[in-house]
């Protein structure tokens, strides 16, 4: 995948993101489990996964949905660009011990709301050719990158109201 990120003042519904392939393996969920605490025997262990029913080791949904959106990521240039993101976890990325898995992922604008500054990307995720993540969505700011960014804290709506300095005065 290229580093160089979309004009995203002329992105238009229907524009494709460039797809992305992420190799998920037992080590990279070891190391997902440490960091996020969530060390479930079933995503590292693959007698207990498969003695609880499953085909085998799994990966974390969490691990996936956050893996996914590297590629909106990617296509925007900022992270920080990324307003909203939400996702359904539907299937499993199984990750068998000897070959691993691979995470396919690919992006469609489906929305673009030129006055808000935002476009709305849906992905496609999927693993062993089934789809893994559904309804997954990112909102992404198309303002351009000083409004993006340097827009700072939202001021509460009653600050205008309160005096600027409450000492009493003498």
């Amino acid at each position: 995948m290229t580093t160089e990120s979309t004009d995203l003042q002329a992105v238009a519904v229907g524009d494709t993101l460039p797809p992305l392939e992420i190799a998920v393996d037992r080590a990279r969920l070891v190391h997902y489990a440490g960091a996020s605490g969530d060390r479930n025997r079933i995503h590292w262990d693959e007698r207990f996964a498969t003695g609880v029913g499953l085909p085998d080791v799994i990966a974390h949904g969490m691990f996936t949905m956050g893996a996914a959106v590297e590629c909106v990521s990617a296509w925007c240039g900022d992270p920080a660009r990324i307003l909203e993101y939400g996702t359904k976890f539907v299937g499993m990325v199984v990750v068998p011990r000897d070959t691993g898995a691979t995470v396919q992922v690919s992006g469609t604008v489906k929305k673009v709301d030129a006055e808000a500054g935002r476009a709305t990307v849906e992905l496609a995720v999927t693993s062993g050719g089934a789809k893994v993540l559904g309804r997954a969505l990112a909102v992404v700011s198309t303002a351009p990158a000083a409004e993006a960014t340097d827009a700072g804290p939202a001021e509460p709506a009653d600050a205008a109201a309160a005096p600027a300095d409450s000492t009493p005065s003498s």
